[in-house]
Protein backbone atom coordinates (compact mmCIF):
# COMPACT_ATOMS: atom_id res chain seq x y z
CA UNK A 1 0.00 0.00 0.00
CA UNK A 2 1.25 3.63 -0.90
CA UNK A 3 1.51 6.00 1.83
CA UNK A 4 1.39 9.91 1.79
CA UNK A 5 2.71 10.65 5.10
CA UNK A 6 4.57 14.19 5.42
CA UNK A 7 8.14 13.54 7.24
CA UNK A 8 7.47 15.82 9.76
CA UNK A 9 4.20 13.33 10.48
CA UNK A 10 7.16 9.88 10.41
CA UNK A 11 8.82 12.05 13.09
CA UNK A 12 6.16 10.64 15.35
CA UNK A 13 7.26 6.91 16.60
CA UNK A 14 3.46 6.18 16.12
CA UNK A 15 3.01 7.68 12.90
CA UNK A 16 6.32 5.57 11.60
CA UNK A 17 4.72 2.42 12.74
CA UNK A 18 1.57 3.20 11.34
CA UNK A 19 3.23 3.95 8.22
CA UNK A 20 5.18 0.89 7.99
CA UNK A 21 2.00 -1.63 9.06
CA UNK A 22 0.11 0.34 6.43
CA UNK A 23 2.92 -0.41 3.76
CA UNK A 24 2.74 -4.48 4.48
CA UNK A 25 -0.70 -4.63 3.46
CA UNK A 26 -1.06 -5.57 -0.87
CA UNK A 27 -4.60 -5.25 -0.96
CA UNK A 28 -5.51 -8.51 -1.05
CA UNK A 29 -8.67 -9.09 0.67
CA UNK A 30 -8.23 -12.91 2.09
CA UNK A 31 -9.06 -10.99 5.74
CA UNK A 32 -12.34 -10.71 4.76
CA UNK A 33 -12.52 -14.70 4.80
CA UNK A 34 -11.84 -14.51 8.44
CA UNK A 35 -13.45 -11.76 9.88
CA UNK A 36 -16.56 -12.42 11.61
CA UNK A 37 -18.12 -8.45 11.26
CA UNK A 38 -17.86 -8.72 7.50
CA UNK A 39 -19.31 -12.18 7.27
CA UNK A 40 -22.37 -10.91 9.38
CA UNK A 41 -22.55 -7.68 7.79
CA UNK A 42 -21.47 -8.27 4.25
CA UNK A 43 -19.85 -4.22 4.70
CA UNK A 44 -16.25 -4.00 3.22
CA UNK A 45 -15.86 -1.07 5.86
CA UNK A 46 -16.62 -3.59 8.35
CA UNK A 47 -13.97 -6.10 7.03
CA UNK A 48 -10.38 -5.37 7.68
CA UNK A 49 -9.29 -4.52 4.58
CA UNK A 50 -11.94 -1.53 4.77
CA UNK A 51 -11.14 -0.76 8.17
CA UNK A 52 -7.40 0.44 6.84
CA UNK A 53 -8.53 2.03 4.20
CA UNK A 54 -10.09 4.49 7.25
CA UNK A 55 -7.64 4.62 9.18
CA UNK A 56 -4.88 5.83 6.65
CA UNK A 57 -6.90 8.84 5.18
CA UNK A 58 -7.87 9.50 9.01
CA UNK A 59 -4.60 9.59 9.91
CA UNK A 60 -2.70 10.59 6.49
CA UNK A 61 -4.61 13.65 6.78
CA UNK A 62 -3.85 13.78 10.69
CA UNK A 63 -7.71 14.87 10.85
CA UNK A 64 -10.04 14.40 13.76
CA UNK A 65 -11.84 11.08 13.59
CA UNK A 66 -15.61 11.51 11.85
CA UNK A 67 -19.09 9.29 12.49
CA UNK A 68 -18.35 6.99 9.56
CA UNK A 69 -14.43 5.63 10.74
CA UNK A 70 -15.75 5.22 14.36
CA UNK A 71 -18.79 3.37 13.99
CA UNK A 72 -16.67 0.67 11.64
CA UNK A 73 -13.77 0.68 14.09
CA UNK A 74 -15.91 0.38 17.39
CA UNK A 75 -17.41 -2.63 15.64
CA UNK A 76 -13.85 -4.14 15.08
CA UNK A 77 -13.91 -7.08 17.90
CA UNK A 78 -9.98 -6.80 17.55
CA UNK A 79 -10.48 -10.34 17.46
CA UNK A 80 -7.20 -10.64 15.04
CA UNK A 81 -8.30 -13.78 13.03
CA UNK A 82 -7.22 -11.37 10.31
CA UNK A 83 -4.01 -11.31 11.10
CA UNK A 84 -3.82 -15.11 11.21
CA UNK A 85 -4.92 -14.92 7.68
CA UNK A 86 -3.03 -12.02 6.31
CA UNK A 87 -0.01 -13.59 4.02
CA UNK A 88 1.70 -10.23 4.35
CA UNK A 89 2.27 -10.14 7.94
CA UNK A 90 -0.22 -6.56 8.75
CA UNK A 91 0.13 -5.95 11.99
CA UNK A 92 -3.41 -4.71 12.09
CA UNK A 93 -3.84 -5.42 16.18
CA UNK A 94 -1.33 -2.22 16.33
CA UNK A 95 -2.63 -0.01 13.56
CA UNK A 96 -6.50 -0.43 14.99
CA UNK A 97 -4.80 0.28 18.85
CA UNK A 98 -3.43 3.47 17.57
CA UNK A 99 -6.68 4.32 15.83
CA UNK A 100 -8.76 3.58 18.86
CA UNK A 101 -6.37 6.40 20.65
CA UNK A 102 -6.96 8.77 17.92
CA UNK A 103 -10.67 8.30 18.36
CA UNK A 104 -10.31 8.44 21.77
CA UNK A 105 -8.18 12.41 21.74
CA UNK A 106 -10.22 13.62 18.94
CA UNK A 107 -13.95 11.94 18.63
CA UNK A 108 -16.72 13.52 21.04
CA UNK A 109 -19.16 10.68 21.75
CA UNK A 110 -22.18 11.53 22.41
CA UNK A 111 -22.73 11.95 26.15
CA UNK A 112 -24.78 8.40 27.28
CA UNK A 113 -21.73 6.38 24.93
CA UNK A 114 -18.86 8.64 27.29
CA UNK A 115 -20.50 7.76 30.56
CA UNK A 116 -20.97 4.08 29.71
CA UNK A 117 -16.93 4.08 28.36
CA UNK A 118 -16.00 5.68 31.33
CA UNK A 119 -18.05 3.50 34.12
CA UNK A 120 -16.23 0.32 32.51
CA UNK A 121 -13.28 2.12 32.84
CA UNK A 122 -13.37 2.63 36.46
CA UNK A 123 -15.39 -0.59 37.39
CA UNK A 124 -14.45 -3.28 35.44
CA UNK A 125 -10.48 -3.04 36.06
CA UNK A 126 -11.10 -3.07 40.09
CA UNK A 127 -12.22 -6.05 41.41
CA UNK A 128 -13.78 -4.73 44.63
CA UNK A 129 -15.76 -2.16 42.96
CA UNK A 130 -16.67 -4.35 40.06
CA UNK A 131 -18.03 -7.28 42.79
CA UNK A 132 -19.90 -4.33 44.12
CA UNK A 133 -21.11 -3.59 40.74
CA UNK A 134 -22.40 -7.06 39.93
CA UNK A 135 -23.97 -6.97 43.45
CA UNK A 136 -26.20 -4.27 42.51
CA UNK A 137 -27.70 -5.86 39.35
CA UNK A 138 -29.81 -7.57 41.55
CA UNK A 139 -31.64 -4.64 42.04
CA UNK A 140 -31.69 -3.40 38.10
CA UNK A 141 -32.54 -7.52 36.94
CA UNK A 142 -35.87 -7.48 37.63
CA UNK A 143 -36.79 -4.46 34.83
CA UNK A 144 -34.51 -5.61 32.26
CA UNK A 145 -37.26 -6.68 29.82
CA UNK A 146 -37.96 -2.87 30.01
CA UNK A 147 -34.16 -1.81 28.74
CA UNK A 148 -34.40 -2.67 24.68
CA UNK A 149 -37.34 -0.05 24.79
CA UNK A 150 -34.79 2.79 26.03
CA UNK A 151 -32.52 2.64 22.23
CA UNK A 152 -29.28 1.75 22.02
CA UNK A 153 -28.58 2.84 25.77
CA UNK A 154 -31.06 0.36 26.77
CA UNK A 155 -29.65 -2.79 24.26
CA UNK A 156 -26.88 -2.04 26.43
CA UNK A 157 -27.91 -2.22 29.75
CA UNK A 158 -30.00 -5.31 28.54
CA UNK A 159 -26.50 -6.97 27.79
CA UNK A 160 -24.71 -6.20 31.23
CA UNK A 161 -28.15 -7.70 32.55
CA UNK A 162 -27.61 -10.64 30.69
CA UNK A 163 -23.83 -11.25 31.39
CA UNK A 164 -23.99 -10.53 34.98
CA UNK A 165 -23.87 -13.74 36.92
CA UNK A 166 -27.46 -14.42 39.62
CA UNK A 167 -25.18 -15.31 42.33
CA UNK A 168 -21.29 -14.49 42.93
CA UNK A 169 -18.84 -17.64 43.85
CA UNK A 170 -16.81 -16.96 47.06
CA UNK A 171 -13.20 -15.24 47.51
CA UNK A 172 -10.56 -17.37 46.00
CA UNK A 173 -8.27 -19.72 47.84
CA UNK A 174 -5.25 -19.16 46.33
CA UNK A 175 -3.16 -17.93 48.85
CA UNK A 176 -0.13 -15.40 48.26
CA UNK A 177 2.15 -18.01 48.07
CA UNK A 178 1.81 -21.56 47.36
CA UNK A 179 4.52 -24.16 47.57
CA UNK A 180 4.82 -27.39 45.88
CA UNK A 181 3.03 -29.95 47.30
CA UNK A 182 6.12 -32.56 46.91
CA UNK A 183 8.47 -30.05 49.13
CA UNK A 184 11.18 -29.82 45.85
CA UNK A 185 10.91 -26.88 43.90
CA UNK A 186 10.76 -26.97 40.14
CA UNK A 187 10.20 -23.51 39.30
CA UNK A 188 8.57 -20.51 40.66
CA UNK A 189 6.24 -18.34 39.20
CA UNK A 190 3.80 -15.24 39.20
CA UNK A 191 0.20 -15.92 38.55
CA UNK A 192 -1.33 -12.81 37.59
CA UNK A 193 -4.58 -12.45 39.96
CA UNK A 194 -6.53 -10.72 37.13
CA UNK A 195 -9.51 -8.40 37.74
CA UNK A 196 -12.80 -9.69 36.30
CA UNK A 197 -11.72 -13.37 36.72
CA UNK A 198 -10.86 -13.47 39.59
CA UNK A 199 -14.48 -12.04 40.73
CA UNK A 200 -16.43 -14.22 38.19
CA UNK A 201 -14.33 -17.34 38.32
CA UNK A 202 -11.90 -17.51 41.06
CA UNK A 203 -11.95 -21.32 41.28
CA UNK A 204 -9.61 -21.03 37.71
CA UNK A 205 -6.31 -19.66 39.36
CA UNK A 206 -7.24 -21.71 42.52
CA UNK A 207 -7.15 -24.49 39.76
CA UNK A 208 -4.15 -23.42 38.59
CA UNK A 209 -1.86 -23.25 41.56
CA UNK A 210 -3.15 -26.47 42.84
CA UNK A 211 -2.01 -28.29 40.00
CA UNK A 212 1.25 -26.36 39.59
CA UNK A 213 1.60 -27.19 43.32
CA UNK A 214 1.17 -31.27 42.52
CA UNK A 215 3.96 -30.43 39.59
CA UNK A 216 6.66 -28.80 41.70
CA UNK A 217 6.35 -25.17 41.26
CA UNK A 218 5.75 -22.68 43.83
CA UNK A 219 3.16 -19.91 42.55
CA UNK A 220 3.00 -16.76 44.28
CA UNK A 221 0.60 -13.75 43.76
CA UNK A 222 2.28 -10.57 43.93
CA UNK A 223 0.03 -8.46 46.08
CA UNK A 224 1.00 -4.98 44.27
CA UNK A 225 -0.03 -6.08 40.53
CA UNK A 226 -2.69 -4.44 38.62
CA UNK A 227 -5.30 -4.74 35.84
CA UNK A 228 -2.91 -5.59 33.01
CA UNK A 229 -4.25 -2.96 31.33
CA UNK A 230 -6.22 -4.45 28.16
CA UNK A 231 -9.50 -2.90 29.33
CA UNK A 232 -8.26 0.62 28.75
CA UNK A 233 -6.57 0.20 25.84
CA UNK A 234 -9.29 -0.94 23.69
CA UNK A 235 -11.34 1.74 24.70
CA UNK A 236 -8.29 4.07 23.51
CA UNK A 237 -7.65 5.28 26.80
CA UNK A 238 -3.64 5.17 26.29
CA UNK A 239 -2.87 6.81 29.54
CA UNK A 240 -4.76 4.58 31.75
CA UNK A 241 -3.63 1.23 29.97
CA UNK A 242 0.27 2.33 30.28
CA UNK A 243 0.16 3.40 33.57
CA UNK A 244 -1.45 -0.14 34.28
CA UNK A 245 1.32 -1.70 32.40
CA UNK A 246 4.07 0.11 34.39
CA UNK A 247 3.28 -0.82 37.74
CA UNK A 248 2.89 -4.33 36.63
CA UNK A 249 6.08 -4.25 35.14
CA UNK A 250 7.21 -2.92 38.36
CA UNK A 251 5.99 -4.92 40.92
CA UNK A 252 7.24 -7.85 38.71
CA UNK A 253 10.82 -6.66 38.17
CA UNK A 254 10.58 -6.09 41.79
CA UNK A 255 9.61 -10.01 42.38
CA UNK A 256 12.43 -10.99 39.89
CA UNK A 257 14.57 -8.75 41.91
CA UNK A 258 13.80 -10.59 45.40
CA UNK A 259 13.55 -14.50 44.66
CA UNK A 260 13.43 -14.19 40.74
CA UNK A 261 10.68 -15.80 38.78
CA UNK A 262 10.62 -18.18 35.81
CA UNK A 263 7.54 -17.24 34.51
CA UNK A 264 4.54 -14.87 34.77
CA UNK A 265 2.36 -17.38 34.28
CA UNK A 266 -1.90 -16.21 32.68
CA UNK A 267 -5.08 -17.65 32.97
CA UNK A 268 -6.89 -15.17 31.03
CA UNK A 269 -5.92 -15.19 27.68
CA UNK A 270 -7.05 -11.67 26.47
CA UNK A 271 -4.50 -10.62 29.42
CA UNK A 272 -1.97 -12.53 28.33
CA UNK A 273 -2.09 -11.25 24.80
CA UNK A 274 -2.17 -7.58 26.48
CA UNK A 275 1.34 -8.49 28.75
CA UNK A 276 3.29 -10.33 25.82
CA UNK A 277 2.40 -6.77 24.15
CA UNK A 278 4.09 -4.54 26.88
CA UNK A 279 7.87 -4.57 24.71
CA UNK A 280 5.87 -3.02 22.22
CA UNK A 281 3.69 -0.71 24.03
CA UNK A 282 6.70 0.80 26.32
CA UNK A 283 9.30 0.22 23.53
CA UNK A 284 9.60 4.18 23.43
CA UNK A 285 10.40 4.30 26.86
CA UNK A 286 13.82 4.56 28.18
CA UNK A 287 13.23 3.69 31.96
CA UNK A 288 10.56 0.90 31.14
CA UNK A 289 11.54 -0.34 27.60
CA UNK A 290 14.58 -3.13 28.84
CA UNK A 291 11.78 -4.03 31.76
CA UNK A 292 8.32 -4.14 29.52
CA UNK A 293 10.29 -6.42 27.25
CA UNK A 294 11.63 -8.73 29.91
CA UNK A 295 7.95 -8.94 31.24
CA UNK A 296 6.60 -9.75 28.23
CA UNK A 297 9.18 -12.71 27.23
CA UNK A 298 8.22 -14.15 31.02
CA UNK A 299 4.40 -14.16 30.19
CA UNK A 300 3.35 -17.62 29.75
CA UNK A 301 -0.39 -18.76 28.94
CA UNK A 302 -0.93 -21.86 31.74
CA UNK A 303 -0.96 -24.40 28.88
CA UNK A 304 2.38 -22.95 27.57
CA UNK A 305 4.13 -23.45 30.60
CA UNK A 306 2.08 -26.68 31.82
CA UNK A 307 3.70 -28.49 28.14
CA UNK A 308 7.24 -27.72 29.81
CA UNK A 309 6.51 -29.76 32.26
CA UNK A 310 6.31 -33.48 33.30
CA UNK A 311 2.51 -34.40 33.94
CA UNK A 312 1.66 -37.34 35.62
CA UNK A 313 -0.76 -40.37 34.64
CA UNK A 314 -4.11 -38.55 34.68
CA UNK A 315 -7.05 -40.49 35.77
CA UNK A 316 -10.03 -42.78 34.27
CA UNK A 317 -12.53 -40.03 32.79
CA UNK A 318 -14.62 -42.20 31.16
CA UNK A 319 -14.61 -40.95 27.67
CA UNK A 320 -15.95 -37.01 28.51
CA UNK A 321 -16.39 -34.88 25.13
CA UNK A 322 -15.39 -31.75 25.32
CA UNK A 323 -15.65 -29.33 22.66
CA UNK A 324 -12.88 -26.62 23.20
CA UNK A 325 -13.37 -23.40 22.04
CA UNK A 326 -10.03 -21.35 21.01
CA UNK A 327 -10.28 -17.85 22.55
CA UNK A 328 -9.45 -15.17 19.84
CA UNK A 329 -7.03 -13.73 21.91
CA UNK A 330 -5.21 -17.08 22.14
CA UNK A 331 -5.27 -19.03 18.67
CA UNK A 332 -4.84 -15.45 17.13
CA UNK A 333 -3.53 -13.04 19.90
CA UNK A 334 -0.77 -15.59 20.70
CA UNK A 335 -1.12 -18.07 18.12
CA UNK A 336 -2.07 -20.77 20.65
CA UNK A 337 -4.66 -22.96 19.00
CA UNK A 338 -3.46 -26.90 18.93
CA UNK A 339 -1.61 -27.45 22.51
CA UNK A 340 -4.47 -26.70 24.76
CA UNK A 341 -6.46 -29.71 22.90
CA UNK A 342 -3.18 -31.80 22.97
CA UNK A 343 -3.27 -31.42 26.92
CA UNK A 344 -6.58 -32.13 27.14
CA UNK A 345 -6.19 -35.01 24.90
CA UNK A 346 -3.27 -36.14 27.33
CA UNK A 347 -5.43 -35.93 30.28
CA UNK A 348 -8.16 -38.18 28.70
CA UNK A 349 -10.90 -35.78 27.53
CA UNK A 350 -12.64 -36.48 24.10
CA UNK A 351 -11.90 -33.30 22.16
CA UNK A 352 -13.56 -31.76 19.63
CA UNK A 353 -12.93 -29.18 16.93
CA UNK A 354 -16.03 -26.50 16.85
CA UNK A 355 -17.06 -25.93 12.87
CA UNK A 356 -15.87 -22.34 11.98
CA UNK A 357 -13.86 -22.15 15.38
CA UNK A 358 -11.56 -18.86 13.87
CA UNK A 359 -14.43 -16.90 14.54
CA UNK A 360 -15.45 -14.62 17.31
CA UNK A 361 -17.95 -15.77 20.49
CA UNK A 362 -18.74 -11.91 20.85
CA UNK A 363 -17.73 -11.57 23.80
CA UNK A 364 -14.26 -9.31 22.81
CA UNK A 365 -13.33 -7.49 25.84
CA UNK A 366 -16.13 -4.91 26.53
CA UNK A 367 -17.76 -5.67 22.87
CA UNK A 368 -20.27 -7.61 23.97
CA UNK A 369 -22.02 -4.34 26.45
CA UNK A 370 -20.76 -1.93 23.72
CA UNK A 371 -21.91 -3.82 20.59
CA UNK A 372 -24.58 -5.74 21.78
CA UNK A 373 -26.56 -6.85 18.70
CA UNK A 374 -23.70 -8.18 17.00
CA UNK A 375 -22.49 -9.63 20.02
CA UNK A 376 -25.25 -11.59 20.62
CA UNK A 377 -25.86 -12.59 16.81
CA UNK A 378 -21.70 -13.62 16.92
CA UNK A 379 -22.61 -16.07 20.67
CA UNK A 380 -25.95 -17.52 18.76
CA UNK A 381 -23.84 -18.44 15.90
CA UNK A 382 -21.00 -20.20 17.90
CA UNK A 383 -23.35 -22.08 19.90
CA UNK A 384 -24.82 -23.43 17.42
CA UNK A 385 -21.74 -24.55 16.10
CA UNK A 386 -21.04 -26.03 19.75
CA UNK A 387 -23.97 -27.98 19.41
CA UNK A 388 -23.07 -29.51 16.41
CA UNK A 389 -20.05 -31.30 18.51
CA UNK A 390 -22.84 -32.35 20.77
CA UNK A 391 -20.62 -32.33 23.67
CA UNK A 392 -20.47 -32.78 27.30
CA UNK A 393 -18.53 -29.59 28.08
CA UNK A 394 -17.48 -26.59 27.11
CA UNK A 395 -13.71 -25.74 27.76
CA UNK A 396 -12.09 -22.45 27.18
CA UNK A 397 -9.01 -20.53 28.42
CA UNK A 398 -10.27 -17.10 28.73
CA UNK A 399 -12.88 -15.63 30.96
CA UNK A 400 -14.73 -13.22 28.60
CA UNK A 401 -15.35 -16.36 26.38
CA UNK A 402 -17.10 -18.18 29.02
CA UNK A 403 -19.00 -15.24 30.22
CA UNK A 404 -20.34 -14.87 26.97
CA UNK A 405 -21.42 -18.54 25.80
CA UNK A 406 -22.51 -19.05 29.58
CA UNK A 407 -25.48 -16.51 28.94
CA UNK A 408 -26.96 -18.55 26.17
CA UNK A 409 -26.44 -22.20 26.93
CA UNK A 410 -26.99 -24.91 29.46
CA UNK A 411 -24.08 -26.44 29.04
CA UNK A 412 -21.27 -26.59 31.89
CA UNK A 413 -18.33 -24.69 31.02
CA UNK A 414 -14.73 -24.95 32.26
CA UNK A 415 -11.52 -23.03 31.65
CA UNK A 416 -8.88 -25.87 30.36
CA UNK A 417 -6.80 -25.33 33.69
CA UNK A 418 -9.77 -26.54 35.30
CA UNK A 419 -10.37 -29.59 33.77
CA UNK A 420 -6.63 -30.48 33.78
CA UNK A 421 -6.82 -29.72 37.65
CA UNK A 422 -8.92 -32.44 38.16
CA UNK A 423 -7.67 -35.42 35.61
CA UNK A 424 -3.97 -34.80 37.40
CA UNK A 425 -5.29 -35.49 40.50
CA UNK A 426 -6.81 -32.13 42.08
CA UNK A 427 -10.35 -32.29 43.39
CA UNK A 428 -13.60 -32.37 41.12
CA UNK A 429 -15.44 -28.98 40.00
CA UNK A 430 -18.45 -28.72 41.51
CA UNK A 431 -20.50 -27.69 38.13
CA UNK A 432 -19.03 -31.37 36.42
CA UNK A 433 -22.39 -33.14 37.31
CA UNK A 434 -20.78 -36.63 35.72
CA UNK A 435 -19.91 -39.47 36.79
Amino acid sequence: MQTNFSAEQLKDPATAEADKILRACVHCGFCTATCPTFALLGDELDSPRGRIYLIKDMLEKGRPADALTVKHIDRCLSCLACMTTCPSGVHYMHLADMARVHIEKTYPRPLADRLLRALLGVVLPYPNRFRLALAATRFAAPFTALYPRLGRAGQRLAAMMRLAPRTLPSSPAFPRSAPPSSGKTVARVAILSGCVQQVLRPSINDAAARLLARLGIEAVSVKEEVCCGALLHHLGKEAGALAQARRNVDVWSAEIGRQGLDAIVITASGCGTMIKDYGFLLRNDKAYAAKAARVSMLAKDVTEFLATLELPEPISLQGITVAYHSACSMQHGQKIDALPKQLLRQAGFEVRDIPEGHLCCGSAGTYNILEPEIALRLRDRKIANIMKTSPDLIATGNIGCMSQIASGTSIPLFHTVELLDYAFGGPKPKELNLP
